[in-house]
């Protein structure tokens, strides 16, 4: 019995060590619903990320926490089950849209 009470303390240290970084102020314009027809990727302020793409049949989807940026691409995820995001092109404005290339996908941003 207190080798499940210790093993149940010592996962939930681990999923909290886990837990999403907030995006910094210097990346807020990522926060938020980004789109196109076969890709979708959301981005919370408290540093959730959501992500779901269907290429060739297949579909791929992510899940989890931020972990961090490096220059303009970001990793999500928890520990070997993360994935980075290449950001070709940083959140920018197009006739009064916002876009961003991630994965080579051009997405625009449908909410805040």
């Amino acid at each position: 019995m207190r080798f499940l009470k210790l093993t149940t303390v010592l996962l939930l240290a681990l999923l909290l060590h886990g837990c999403g970084k907030p995006v910094p102020q210097e990346k807020s314009a990522y926060v938020g619903e980004w789109q196109e027809k076969a890709m979708y990727l959301l981005i919370t302020q408290d540093g959730s990320v959501s992500y779901k793409r269907i290429k060739g049949g297949v579909t791929t989807s992510v899940n989890g926490p931020l972990k961090d940026f490096d220059g303009d691409n970001f990793s999500a995820g928890i520990g070997p089950m993360s994935t980075t995001f290449v950001v070709s092109r940083p959140p920018y404005q197009d006739k009064g849209r916002w876009k961003m290339v991630v994965d080579g996908v051009e997405l625009t941003k449908t909410a805040d």
